[in-house]
């Protein structure tokens, strides 16, 4: 179910696509009440019309918008338009682990700060559903008061 450009999703207008996953698509989009960009997880329809799966993932939504960490994304809250239910987030820019393990093999001191914030994101029961290297953004150890995010330099 790809959402074209321009489309509305609440008071979110969908930019551009960024992605796709066995849990939905993730679209840029403009908050047009706030002015700022945010990232929307459509979820399929298939799930949105399945109550327990619905119920999962609202309770999921809330762990993670109860989680204050400079390594996870901060949720803004869900919306429901129609028959579309999005999870609405925080817009992180830069690569993934997944661009970065192609530029080649990953240092064991460049390995495991990403490792530990993907344990983070588990030991805190907030990834009930697989990481994987395309939804994995690695970050520089900074004050949990700083939101900036690493980019890796081919």
């Amino acid at each position: 179910m790809a959402i074209q450009s321009g489309a509305h999703i609440g008071p979110y207008e969908i930019v551009s696509a960024i992605g796709a996953g066995g849990m939905g698509e993730v679209y840029r989009a403009r908050d047009s009440k706030l002015g700022r960009d945010v990232a929307i997880k459509v979820l399929p329809e298939a799930f949105a019309r399945d109550a327990d799966r619905m119920d999962r993932f609202q309770r999921e939504a809330k762990v993670f918008a109860s989680l204050s960490h400079p390594n996870i994304a901060t949720i803004y809250g869900l919306e429901d338009s129609g028959s579309t239910r999005a999870l609405v987030m925080e817009l992180v820019e830069g690569s993934t682990l997944a661009d970065r393990i192609e530029v080649g093999p990953v240092a064991i001191d460049e390995a495991l700060p990403i490792a530990k914030q993907i344990w983070t994101r588990s030991a805190q029961n907030s990834v009930a559903t697989k990481s994987s290297p395309r939804s994995v953004r690695a970050e520089r150890a900074v004050s949990p008061s700083v939101r900036r995010r690493n980019q890796w330099k081919p």
